[in-house]
């Protein structure tokens, strides 16, 4: 068995290449069901973000086939046209990446909240329509523990909690202050609520966009106002700042739609999506300053940001090491069990010999040697495993293997 991946993430590609290989809930169903229908294919897991979209599977070890050309399938492009944009990971290097990434280590805004759940539900997804394996299941599991860890365990003084959070403070920065500037966030999904409570947070008067036929079955953050989302355009000439964070195929502003609003001052726009919300062409505006998701980035090399890397990166060994003494002896359980049970049975032949000139009820002695039975199954459980945390790996094999031999007939 082996665990292999692709990727393709913002650090290599633009967010319009991203967007050719995002997957919705939807998508990603049907593309896991067809990763398992591939012959040799043991389980998959597929996360989709905004920024990163990455395809995980465990497969047999005689596995010749191609991640990257499964996903130019289901996409329908053409392979040549996009594998610089892609890096495919196997064993180690595939575990390593899993756990770093979950932690936020390798997110555009360092140490964000909100990788976490998404690998999660990514894991869950997979889960609920069968396409997981039991090493796919605990290594994304092992890797929710590690990230949780450093997130207790690890200060970053600048991790921020979000993408938003970043936003504003570039803006900040750039001398642009949102105490008691007017905002409109197009979504109320995760991301939308998410960027309405830190621009709320920011001292901003928030209104917030939602669907008109879902109008009076969601909430929206409070202290915030809502408006329908057919309503936008005519909200927008009020707006100083306007974010929109959907998981629409369509764009939710366009150039075109700007022009017939009618802005009356200067707007900033912020697009949260993958694919766009926002058409890129609004930037021509004299009015209009366009930011998209790969607008803000952190600058990752300051000494007090390197020390808490180093200290993640001690905990996320840890975790990493344990995964691996599942991973390597899970398939020596079965062959430990048929060396338990034949010591176990070596042990009842040569204390019978002793049982039957012992004198006792029958019912006495068949109580006695059940009784035995189990302790002599638990002192070579506590023998077996005990070398299994003291040795190498392939020294613990080595040993397995020469228990082994003891029973061969």
């Amino acid at each position: 068995m082996s665990i292999s991946m692709i990727g393709i993430d913002y650090s290599r590609a633009s967010v319009d290449i991203r967007a050719q290989f995002s997957f919705t809930k939807k998508n990603a169903v049907t593309a896991l069901e067809h990763l398992k229908q591939e012959c040799g294919i043991l389980g998959g897991v597929l996360l989709s973000t905004c920024n990163r979209m990455e395809l995980w599977a465990s497969t047999q070890e005689d596995w010749q086939g191609s991640l990257y050309d499964f996903l130019c399938r289901e996409k329908e492009k053409e392979p040549e046209a996009y594998r610089q944009y892609f890096v495919e990971r196997t064993e180690e290097e595939a575990v390593e990446h899993l756990f770093y990434l979950t932690s936020g280590l390798k997110s555009q805004i360092l140490a964000e909240d909100q990788i976490i759940t998404q690998v999660k539900d990514a894991l869950a997804l997979s889960r609920d329509i069968y396409c997981t394996d039991n090493v796919l299941e605990v290594l994304f599991r092992k890797a929710v523990t590690g990230a949780k860890r450093v997130k207790t365990e690890v200060t970053f003084s600048r991790g921020n909690s979000s993408v938003i959070h970043q936003a504003i403070e570039k803006l900040h920065e750039q001398g642009y202050e949102l105490a008691g500037k007017t905002c409109m966030v197009i979504g109320n999904g995760e991301m939308g609520k998410v960027t309405a409570m830190a621009l709320r947070e920011a001292g901003a008067d928030v209104t917030v966009t939602v669907r008109q036929y879902r109008s009076g079955m969601v909430t929206i953050p409070p202290g915030c106002n809502r408006i329908n989302y057919g309503e936008r355009l005519a909200f927008l000439p009020k707006c100083d700042l306007a974010v929109s964070a959907t998981a629409s195929p369509n764009y939710t502003l366009t150039k075109e739609l700007l022009e017939q609003a009618g802005l009356t001052r200067d707007l900033i726009l912020i697009d949260l999506a993958v694919p766009r919300d926002m058409e890129p062409e609004i930037a021509q505006l004299p009015q209009v300053t366009l930011y998209d998701i790969d607008s803000f980035k952190i600058d990752a090399s300051s000494p007090v940001l390197q020390e808490s890397m180093e200290k993640a990166g001690g905990i996320l060994r840890e975790e990493i090491a344990d995964f691996y003494n599942w991973y390597q002896g899970r398939e020596l359980i079965p062959r430990i069990q048929e060396i338990k049970a034949d010591a176990v049975e070596d042990f009842n032949l040569r204390i019978m010999k002793i049982l039957r000139k012992t004198p006792m009820e029958e019912q006495d002695r068949e109580e006695l040697l059940k009784a035995m039975d189990t302790a002599a199954a638990k002192v070579v459980n506590k023998m077996i495993f005990g070398l299994r945390d003291f040795l190498e790996p392939k020294e613990f094999i080595s040993c397995v293997e020469g228990l082994e031999r003891l029973y061969e007939e």
